[in-house]
């Protein structure tokens, strides 16, 4: 891991540099008076030379595997630092002990869901407010924001072919998305909240749980939903699809896990042993024998398919409820929890007994398999204030080298594995708490409180870079059918300027126009009558309305037939309007008005974008819906139904 100092330009125009602690700020005098003030360290792991080193000193299994220099605990051994998987044997070494960054957007927001991208180069996470951020995967700054869903996003996952995403929120809504972030489709799948989605092995189809106490099937390629499963008595809170085989998992608030077949929708068995609401069920990825349940209680549970039974039984959170839980990557016996703050990580194969606690026997190690008891597995390593809140997801980066962690305390988190000669990662704030680590020398509030800032600057920065093609536009009212002419914003006193037209001075605005184009009668006239011009001014007083202009030096004379100015007749007026005096006639005006098609002069032969028609508010939101493109791809024979 390297670190790449930032800088900000002083143009205080001072001949020093102040070459602190925090670097970045030493030496000369600038550059015509430009300084720059040291920012302190973004950390950022490059991957690249790792993976080089190792594939340049690897060899086949059965010849010894790799040969290159094993890496000792000394800082001159961090450039022989493995990727898991040259350490498929030693999972020990990838558990991610050493806090990275902690990322926030400038709106904070409860983090739902954080997944990676199939390439591995940026984090996306889904917020309460249904917002898609990514993150970048070396640098952990901010990349770009868009709103993907009205409510809040609770369930996102990538196909098995990495060409899809698919995510669900609050409201029951399932969007289909492509890696570019284009939305192609939009179902409603439930009628309420959808709180896991996951794909089949072959994409075709894809499996879904809801508060509605139901799962659904729904075809990938036409959207249909073909089966419902029922069976939980109350509220579906988890499900996984089987890596290879045709096998569903659901957890429900009913304390009860289920096995089903997606084919028949048929409930194979009921899986006991939870006395809470299932939080998170999950197959094991790597060999597809184990099954790793969570309970809003202080205990998991790993079951193995092949015995139908609970293996393992993973305790060590003693105060905080179980709310999410991941399998490594490329380790399968490495498995992290998360609770109310806490994040521990377990290895299957070890039990790591605290001191005056009996050991127990594995079921594999015993005669009888099928009546020992389930082995009672203990952290191999406890991270105890990794966050303030819940934490509600965890995923791995694909090669396993990185955790990503989504909190309630609107915070992203990055763990890694510690490097050769980082002693005091263990004496850190995460693992001990601030005012411990403060008393052992490891953590320094008052700086850490400068460097946090400098960090929330960085990122606000970073996220108005980001969001230049993504500005939300004024939310004041506006004219309809004209963009960006906005309706006075009145006070108290009801005061406030005229709206003006760009390129118009100060002339007021054309009169609204009405659905059947004839204004309604004023109040206390009679249509059949034509009313008295001095009695209508003097009701006008009286309503504390001003009354007509009269008719001046200066002034156009009233053409024969016509109302003063600022009046509109009533319906049945005699004689109706006559023909407007010649060269003002209904055309397109002489100038062009920002935000109406068409007009005048220059812009005649320009093409105007067409007009939404939703008013003049621009949604931050995706690209336009790619329907009619995905429906053209599908007839050149491209992304048509999964065999």
């Amino acid at each position: 891991m390297a670190y790449d100092p930032r800088g900000e330009r002083d143009h205080g125009g001072q001949g020093r540099g102040g070459g602190g602690r925090d670097g970045g700020g030493g030496g000369g005098g600038g550059y015509e008076g430009m300084t720059f003030r040291g920012r302190g360290k973004r950390p950022v792991t490059d991957y690249g030379s790792t993976i080089v080193h190792w594939m340049r000193n690897r060899q086949p299994r059965f010849k010894g595997g790799y040969q290159g220099e094993m890496e000792r605990p000394s800082p001159s051994y961090i450039v022989d630092i493995l990727p898991p998987l040259a350490r498929l044997s030693n999972p020990a070494d990838s558990i991610p002990t050493k806090h990275l960054h902690a990322s926030l957007n400038k709106n904070r927001h409860p983090v739902n869901f954080v997944r990676w991208t199939p390439e591995g180069r940026r984090l996306l996470t889904g917020s309460a407010s249904g917002e898609f951020t990514l993150w970048n995967g070396t640098g952990f700054n901010f990349e770009t924001i868009m709103q993907a869903h009205d409510a809040s996003i609770r369930a996102l996952t990538y196909s098995h072919n990495d060409e899809w995403l698919v995510s669900a929120d609050h409201e029951g809504i399932i969007k289909y998305w492509q890696t570019n972030f284009n939305n192609v489709k939009v179902i409603q799948g439930h009628n309420d909240a959808i709180r896991d989605i996951a794909f089949s092995p072959n994409d075709s189809k894809f499996v879904t749980a809801s508060d509605d106490s139901t799962l659904k099937i729904f075809d990938f390629a036409g959207g249909s939903e073909e089966k419902v499963l029922t069976g939980h008595g109350w509220e579906c809170k988890s499900v996984d699809w089987h890596p290879t085989k045709g096998l569903l998992v659901s957890g429900s608030k009913d304390h009860l896990v289920k096995l089903w077949d997606p084919r028949t929708g048929r409930c194979l068995t009921t899986l006991h042993g939870h006395k809470n609401t299932i939080t998170k069920t999950l197959f094991e990825k790597v060999r597809g024998n184990c099954l790793a349940t969570s309970a809003r209680e202080q205990s998991a549970r790993v079951f193995d398919l092949r015995m139908m039974r609970d293996i393992c039984i993973l305790k060590g959170h003693e105060k905080d409820n179980i709310t999410a839980l991941v399998f490594h990557p490329i380790h399968p016996n490495l498995l992290s929890t998360a609770g109310d703050g806490p994040i521990y990580h377990y290895l299957l194969d070890e039990p790591n007994t605290p001191p005056g606690v009996a050991t127990t026997i594995a079921p594999y190690d015993s005669p009888d398999p099928t009546t020992t008891p389930a082995q009672v597995i203990y952290p191999a390593h406890k991270i105890q204030h990794a966050h303030q809140y819940a934490v509600w997801s965890l995923d791995w980066h694909p090669l396993g080298h990185i955790l990503a962690s989504g909190s309630n305390d609107r915070s992203t988190a990055f763990w890694t594995r510690a490097r050769p000669g980082d002693v005091d990662v263990n004496d850190d704030k995460w693992h001990i708490g601030e005012a411990a680590a403060e008393a052992k020398g490891t953590w320094d509030r008052r700086g850490a409180r400068r460097h946090r800032q400098e960090e929330e600057e960085q990122e606000m920065e970073d996220e108005v870079d980001g969001l230049v093609d993504q500005k939300m536009p004024s939310k004041a009212p506006a004219f309809p059918g004209m963009p960006g002419l906005q309706l006075p914003q009145f006070g108290k006193d009801n005061t406030g300027a005229q709206p003006i037209f760009p390129g118009m001075g100060s002339a007021p605005p054309p009169p609204p126009m009405f659905g059947n184009g004839v204004p309604p009668p004023l109040p206390g006239l009679d249509p059949s009558h034509p009313p008295d011009f001095a009695k209508l001014a003097e009701m006008l007083g009286k309503a504390g309305l001003p009354p007509p202009p009269p008719i001046g030096a200066g002034q156009i004379p009233q053409i024969p037939g016509m109302l003063p100015p600022g009046l509109l007749p009533p319906p049945g007026f005699p004689g109706g309007f006559p023909p407007p005096p010649p060269g003002l006639g209904m055309g397109a005006p002489p100038f062009q008005i920002p935000g109406m098609a068409g007009g005048g002069g220059a812009s005649e032969n320009k093409e105007e974008p067409p007009s939404s028609g939703g008013g003049s508010i621009r949604r931050r939101g995706p690209l336009p819906s790619q329907e009619e493109s995905l429906q053209m791809e599908q007839r050149k024979g491209k992304y048509t139904r999964a065999r």
